[in-house]
């Protein structure tokens, strides 16, 4: 998968440039919109919206749900960029592809990554309609290889061995708490730790108890490999999971 599918430079810049010509938007936030979350992009007010299918070097999405919009536009004063609609592993997307709107973003000039996603929960303390900041992540899909910085790397986005143990910013997780409670939904927001799993598939008993029992408190499809790229190109990362549905981690309960 590594030398096929390299992207080089010059690629990202010819969609970066091809944007910037099609708006005069210059986004300082870029924000991941996650499965059934594509609506904040709809609230951006002096929009530039573009499908997928028209912006080139792009993938397109082919997941229910996901509009496959790149939306510009301004959120409460901050000129704003929104993918509604994200890629995903289990599409047949290499992560390059998967991954290959941070890098444009960082070339537009954005400085901070919002990512969002759906996920289940697996800690008792979460339940569905929760929200979970992400603290942490355990990016199964890397552990293995699996890794959108496989390959060359590209001094020009960041080193060749970056560091994950802070990829997720203390600052902005300690802000969105703080307004969490000024919005008195402070009760239905925690910090936790998110696991990317490959899917398309849920998971087993078996693989939810191991989990659980590494500490991990959601699970999702995503997410991971967008972290990573970001923070390899010196994004600062803030993440939510919205907790949709309760894993099933015992056999009494399965069907």
């Amino acid at each position: 998968m590594h030398s096929k599918d390299q992207i080089s430079h010059d690629e990202y810049q010819k969609t970066a440039d091809w944007l910037m010509s099609q708006t005069k938007h210059r986004p300082q936030v870029a924000i991941i919109c996650g499965s059934g979350l594509g609506m904040l992009a709809d609230t951006l007010k002096c929009q530039d919206s573009f499908a997928y299918s028209d912006i080139p070097g792009f993938p397109q999405s082919t997941v229910q749900g996901h509009a496959g919009r790149l939306v510009f536009g301004e959120l409460k004063g901050k000129t704003c960029v929104c993918m509604q609609g994200r890629f995903h592993m289990y599409e047949g997307h290499s992560l390059l592809k998967t991954t290959f709107p941070v890098r444009v973003f960082k070339l537009l000039g954005v400085e901070t990554l919002i990512v969002t996603n759906a996920a289940g929960s697996l800690a008792d303390g979460l339940q569905p309609g929760d929200i979970m900041i992400i603290k942490d992540h355990v990016n199964f899909p890397g552990l293995v290889g699996l890794n959108p910085l496989c390959g060359p790397n590209d001094d020009k986005f960041g080193p060749r061995f970056p560091a994950m143990s802070g990829c997720y910013d203390k600052n902005l997780r300690c802000q969105a708490m703080e307004i969490a409670k000024q919005l008195g939904v402070a009760g239905l927001m925690q910090e936790g730790v998110y696991a990317m799993v490959g899917g398309p598939n849920f998971e087993t008993i078996a693989e939810a108890r191991l989990l659980h029992r590494l500490g991990v408190d959601a699970v999702g499809m995503s997410t991971a490999p967008e972290v990573v790229v970001a923070t390899h190109c010196g994004l600062r990362v803030f993440g939510l999971s919205l907790i949709t549905n309760k894993v099933v981690k015992s056999y009494e309960d399965s069907v």
